[in-house]
């Protein structure tokens, strides 16, 4: 079974939607803070499409999530990047969705090759893990100013760790892991190509290139040469009248 979680309006094509609203796209109404009523070890695909931030509980949601996915299932999220002040400020995202965000989701950590940087995070002993989600791959889509090919990756990654607003929205594929699945197998997984969220590509798309066009040349102002005369100096008459001094009378 594939299912859509959270699938409203948009359900992907041959999956089962849940959703806490029903509607014509909606195969099961539930609200999965209270549990998802599926079987166990009956999902083999899950795709959370910008769904899980609105949960109360995450933990809680991704334990389930786990009980209902059989070995090897994968899961695809979808959600808005935590460092984004558009994100930030919605009180309707209750869980925040970054780079860390997979080092909490399993206690075996392994970074996936050809994706971005899930750092370590020192004071997080990965213990206590109640479930086992492996990252294949992961994947950020950034606003239009930063789109790819206006920047080189290694500007962007620095980007990503100076500024907020550089990224809109994060991707994951995990697999669930319930047996043993060695290193060599999950690396031919990391290098295989996944269901996506339907408006993945969308969200790919490189900046639009702007065409600067060249100003028109200026017409050159028609020059008229002066008459020959124009430079000619000529004596210029005085119109101002110089009073005559007065005539002394005889003595």
């Amino acid at each position: 079974m594939k299912v859509d979680l959270g699938c409203g309006e948009h359900k992907h094509r041959h999956f089962f939607g849940i959703d806490r609203v029903g509607g014509p796209e909606v195969d099961m109404v539930c609200d999965i803070n209270d549990g998802i009523p599926l079987p166990n070890h009956s999902v083999e695909f899950v795709m959370a499409s910008r769904s899980l931030p609105y949960v109360n509980d995450l933990l809680a949601v991704m334990s389930e999530l786990y009980r209902i996915c059989v070995h090897k299932a994968i899961v695809c999220i979808l959600s808005p990047y935590a460092h984004h002040f558009r994100h930030m400020s919605n009180p309707h995202l209750k869980q925040k969705f970054d780079e860390y965000t997979p080092r909490y989701f399993t206690n075996h950590f392994q970074q996936p090759p050809g994706s971005p940087l899930s750092p370590n995070v020192p004071s997080y002993t990965g213990s206590s893990v109640p479930f086992d989600f492996r990252l294949l791959k992961m994947e950020f889509f950034y606003e239009s100013p930063f789109s790819p090919p206006l920047y080189d990756q290694d500007e962007l990654d620095l980007l990503l760790q100076l500024q907020p607003n550089v990224v809109s929205e994060i991707m994951y594929q995990f697999v669930v892991v319930k047996k043993e699945l060695s290193a060599d197998e999950w690396l031919w997984m990391c290098n295989q190509q996944y269901r996506e969220p339907q408006w993945a590509e969308a969200l790919r798309q490189p900046a639009p290139t702007i065409v600067v066009e060249s100003a028109a040349p200026e017409t050159p102002m028609p020059f008229n040469p002066p008459a020959p005369d124009f430079y000619v100096h000529k004596p210029v008459k005085s119109t101002k009248t110089i009073p005559r001094s007065p005539k002394k009378k005889p003595l």
